[in-house]
């Protein structure tokens, strides 16, 4: 492990510290610490995407598109799109405008809670 890559790690270790995320072993000399593994799980960073529809063609359709080809999604115009979260779907949304960027509202979205993993 490289001096930059320990450091790194010495850093996150201790924001789980700080966090509750690795609780102390009961008896130091005896066993590594124990961490909490839903404490843990919420640092780890996630891509959120949202998925306007999906088309299949055939390749000749596909080897067809140019500038200005339109394709038709099954998605109808107006329905909440599909919120992913690492390509797995959890949820609707609409899109909307935050300031200069693009953004999501939320709609419908699965529950799901890392409290309840097992530890």
């Amino acid at each position: 492990m490289e001096t930059n890559d320990k450091i790194a790690m010495d850093a996150l270790l201790a924001d789980l510290e700080e966090d509750g995320a690795i609780l102390p072993s009961p008896t130091p000399e005896a066993a590594p610490p124990r961490r909490n593994l839903p404490q843990m799980m919420r640092k780890i960073p996630v891509t959120i995407t949202l998925e306007v529809g999906a088309a299949r063609v055939s390749l000749q359709d596909l080897l067809a598109i140019e500038k200005d080809s339109v394709i038709e999604l099954d998605t109808l115009a107006g329905e909440p799109l599909v919120i992913k979260v690492n390509g797995t779907p959890i949820g609707r949304a609409e899109v909307v405008v935050s300031g200069e960027n693009y953004g999501l509202k939320v709609v419908e979205v699965e529950s799901f809670d890392l409290d309840t993993l097992e530890r």
